[in-house]
């Protein structure tokens, strides 16, 4: 199926001026051929990082009723789902009863899952909306959370290569999760340590360097010792990029939708060491990564009073400081569109086959 054949129900959040949430994914995904109906779980002026917003959230009955109203027309067709930002457990309940109906009456759906929930250790939700992403999660054909949306979901704290190992395991074989994908990982130093030369040839680490990792649960997989796990393990691949400076919004929703929009588990991968996730995740990569870098040359070309650095005392003593600064930092998406679409993007972020990623995990098992 193509994707001219095909049609995407995206439910998230809205923002009338600028792009994060749907208005980061939607147009990408129909450059890319898709037809998308949009269900919007807040309606909000701009993303919080200018500092004044206002709208309104959308409440569970009425996400309902139009879920209703769209099934009761034949309008509810779609071949993918994706979800993001939703902040209050009801309406998260609300979309969950529509997943389960849609992935009942559906097998083949393809449902991207991308559990908005916080970053760097805050929380942008309401707390008890943790819990029902862990109970949608087998739902999912793949996820896209950030490394705190990890800890979160596993109540695994990363802190070095077992407890990866073990989060990436409890999502799969807990949770039965088929595809996981992380992206923009820090690069601590168990982590940069631990990297193959063919994922980060120069040993990069710290704040210069990004990480994004691809794990395809595979049932067929075999240890190095040629016995057959106890539990699946999973095919990794992995992926480092330069850290482009700055503050930027609707990343994450971008990468989420470009993601959708590349995998084609019924296609064979192009390689032998590639799976349907990994070419995915590499283009997903290459065109974020590339338009973020349109975003951050259009930004600095700006003139000198749109693009001030952060000083909390001065933007408290003048909003519109910091709205000039957010305002230039909105994603280029119309005018990168011929990046989106693959036109003149030659710098590829080959997703590599991260070959060592479960050693220990056989060393110990034959320890034991």
């Amino acid at each position: 199926m193509s994707a001219v054949d095909e049609r995407v129900l995206s439910i998230q959040s809205h923002v009338a001026f600028g792009y994060v949430g749907g208005k980061a994914a939607v147009f990408p995904l129909q450059c890319l051929g898709y037809d998308v109906d949009v269900v919007n779980t807040v309606n909000f002026s701009n993303h919080s990082g200018y500092g004044r917003a206002v709208g309104t959230k959308t409440p569970a009955a009425e996400l309902t009723t139009i879920f209703e109203g769209m099934e009761d027309n034949g309008l509810l067709m779609p071949t993918r789902l994706l979800t993001g930002y939703i902040p209050t457990a009801e309406a998260l309940f609300a979309v969950e009863k529509l997943a389960s109906r849609l992935r009942h009456a559906r097998p083949k759906l393809i449902y991207l899952l991308d559990p908005v929930m916080g970053d760097a250790g805050r929380l942008y939700v309401s707390p008890d909306v943790v819990p029902i992403y862990r109970q949608m999660l087998p739902l999912a054909t793949i996820i896209t959370p950030n490394w705190f949306e990890v800890e979160l979901l596993t109540k695994v704290e990363l802190n070095d290569m077992p407890s990866l190992r073990r989060a990436l395991d409890i999502l799969h074989n807990q949770h039965r999760v088929p595809n996981v994908v992380i992206s923009s990982i820090p690069l601590k130093p168990w982590l940069s340590s631990t990297l193959p030369s063919s994922i980060c040839p120069q040993s990069p680490s710290g704040p210069s360097h990004l990480l994004c990792i691809s794990s395809s649960l595979s049932t067929q997989s075999t240890l190095p010792n040629g016995h057959i796990p106890s539990v699946d393990i999973s095919t990794v691949h992995a992926q480092c990029v330069p850290l482009i400076p700055g503050y930027f919004s609707g990343v994450g929703d971008l990468f989420s939708a470009l993601l959708l929009a590349h995998f084609h588990p019924d296609l064979e991968a192009s390689t032998i060491n590639a799976t349907p996730l990994s070419e995915a995740a590499s283009q997903a990569l290459t065109k974020t990564y590339a338009l973020l870098h349109m975003t951050q040359a259009r930004a600095s070309a700006l003139p000198e009073e749109e693009r001030l650095p952060t000083d909390d005392e001065l933007d408290g003593e003048d909003p519109m400081r910091k709205t000039r600064r957010m305002r230039g930092r909105e994603l280029k998406l119309v005018q990168g569109q011929d990046i989106l679409r693959g036109i003149g993007v030659r710098d590829l972020k080959d997703m590599m086959r991260w070959d060592g990623f479960w050693d220990s995990d056989v060393e110990t098992e034959a320890s034991e």
